[in-house]
């Protein structure tokens, strides 16, 4: 598929926030890599960050073929600042508690496996084949991250108060997940993504069973809100980016 012009229909913009959420929580899990409270919590949120990454790459470099500015998906994940960055906001939160780090999986799955499936659908071949590759990965992330929720939801004492806790603090966050067919219109009824209301109908069903499953309450919080495409990001996203950026911004254009 020739791609010329396509950046202005907000494809551009999709396909940097599919890649950047992939980035940015990949990133974030690999900090428990040999952190983690168990050898096997350890060794799973690691394979998830490289599942995450390998798909960073594939929805980043046709990011780049789209734009048509000679940027490949190195130079995307690696020379933006943290306002040129799509991601949900809910995927840049710290690692303050475990918890934290499986509810916000769970939460990010549970969105994530009906918009790759509806992807699937595309009218662009690219973006189907990308969908296809890695549905498989993120259904076994949602198998995972729902059984932990329900098994620590409805455990002890203290794992369902950290359960319901993490919950708390972040499902303010999961709004935003549902305004991506905002950036236009056209995306939507050119097939090239599935409707908002489609990926938003599969979230609430599979999110409210489960937490029902583990006893855990819906928060009455309201919504945060990105506040259109330019981004709102926390200052948790700038410390990251350092990091994760630091060798290629202090030697750009070097190769390992």
């Amino acid at each position: 598929m020739a791609y010329k012009g396509k950046a202005d229909n907000g494809l551009f913009e999709f396909l940097l926030q599919m890649g950047d959420n992939c980035l940015i929580l990949g990133h974030r899990n690999s900090e428990w890599c040999g952190h983690a409270p168990a050898l096997e919590e350890d060794i799973a949120v690691a394979n998830v960050s490289l599942d995450l990454i390998g798909q960073t790459q594939m929805w980043l470099e046709l990011a780049g073929e789209v734009e048509g500015a000679g940027r490949s998906a190195d130079d995307l994940a690696y020379l933006r600042d943290a306002f040129d960055f799509r991601n949900l906001l809910l995927l840049e939160r710290p690692n303050t508690d475990f918890g934290l780090t499986l509810v916000r999986q769970f939460l990010f799955d549970a969105w994530h496996l009906p918009m790759l499936r509806g992807l699937m659908n595309s009218t662009d071949k690219r973006i189907a084949d990308i969908a296809e590759k890695s549905v498989k990965e993120v259904a076994y992330h949602l198998e995972r991250s729902t059984d932990l929720i329900i098994r620590l939801g409805d455990g002890s004492a203290e794992s369902h108060r950290r359960m319901q806790d993490s919950l708390n603090e972040l499902w303010s966050y999961t709004g935003e997940m549902f305004e991506f067919d905002d950036l236009n219109p056209s995306l939507v009824a050119e097939g090239l993504v599935p409707a908002a209301a489609e990926v938003a109908d599969a979230w609430k069903q599979h999110v409210t069973a489960a937490l029902k499953a583990a006893t855990l309450s819906l928060p009455e919080t309201g919504f945060i809100r990105r506040g259109g495409k330019d981004g709102i990001h926390s200052e948790h996203l700038g410390f990251l980016l350092a990091e994760m950026q630091f060798l290629q911004r202090a030697y750009p254009g070097a190769s390992w």
